[in-house]
């Protein structure tokens, strides 16, 4: 068996599929960031890579991949078929799981503010917007949609 000399990292960063993706997970977050400057009247640092908020770039880069990956393979692929299965499964992640333990984390909270309220004590509070709504995820992945579009026919 013969190695095939490539230049690996030319073909990766030339590759767009990756970039859809990519592309679609930043615009989500530089959207998430956007709204939070508006909202609170300040920039926070940790809006660069929080989880939770409208829209998902979970749902937004992995619908881009696979909307790309369609695009580029053809809708009828085994490619296709990996790649949207296993964004529905990030999707349904995204929205259920940790929807979940963000509703757990609030519950938390509240026995925290119960016992330590007598003491005077500030704890630390959990993530409790760790997970997405249901729409946040279906606009999360609209956005991947259009990108990958966008993307794949320049």
């Amino acid at each position: 068996m013969q190695i095939k000399e490539t230049h690996f990292l030319a073909e990766i960063v030339q590759n767009r599929l990756i970039w859809a993706s990519f592309a679609s997970w930043g615009i989500a977050q530089l959207i998430k960031i956007f709204s939070g400057v508006l909202k609170e009247k300040r920039f926070d640092f940790k809006w660069l890579l929080s989880t939770g908020g409208m829209p998902s770039a979970h749902s937004a880069g992995v619908s881009a991949l696979a909307t790309a990956v369609g695009l580029y393979c053809g809708f009828n692929t085994t490619d296709f078929a990996v790649s949207a299965i296993f964004a529905l499964i990030i999707m349904f992640d995204a929205q259920g799981l940790r929807q979940m333990t963000g509703r757990q984390a609030k519950v938390l909270n509240r026995l925290m503010e119960d016992i330590y309220v007598k003491h005077a004590v500030k704890p630390e509070r959990l993530m409790e917007l760790i997970g997405h709504t249901p729409v946040e995820v279906f606009m999360g992945a609209l956005l991947g949609i259009s990108v990958a579009f966008v993307i794949m026919t320049l």
